[in-house]
């Protein structure tokens, strides 16, 4: 998987922070679409916009994620594709729940 860490107008991959975004879209886009095919409701297109606001300082993580969901759905009604979103996003998805809670890391260097 190539990483990019050019400026942004010489990007040809992904950084890091961009990977992450893209996890957490992934993950809640996975369990979304599960969750409706539960339902029995038939999925036209699905796609999951994903954006993020980051600290000023250093290091600049992530202060906001905002993640914007688009179902085409016949059968499908808003009030339960609102539900599902915030079950797979509050509950389900792995990638934002680790984001939330407090990791523990650890760091080892060996030589060749």
């Amino acid at each position: 998987m190539p990483i990019d860490m050019l400026a942004p107008e010489e990007k040809q991959a992904q950084s890091p922070m961009d990977l992450l975004l893209s996890a957490v879209g992934g993950c809640a886009s996975v369990d979304a679409v599960l969750m409706m095919r539960k339902k029995r409701r038939e999925i036209i297109d699905f796609s999951v916009q994903v954006k993020g606001e980051r600290h000023e300082g250093i290091p600049a993580y992530y202060e906001k994620i905002h993640l914007h969901f688009i179902l085409v759905s016949p059968d499908a009604t808003a009030e339960e594709f609102e539900k599902v979103v915030r079950l797979s996003v509050d509950k389900y998805c792995s990638v934002s729940a680790s984001l939330k809670s407090e990791i523990s890391y650890t760091s080892e260097v060996k030589k060749p």
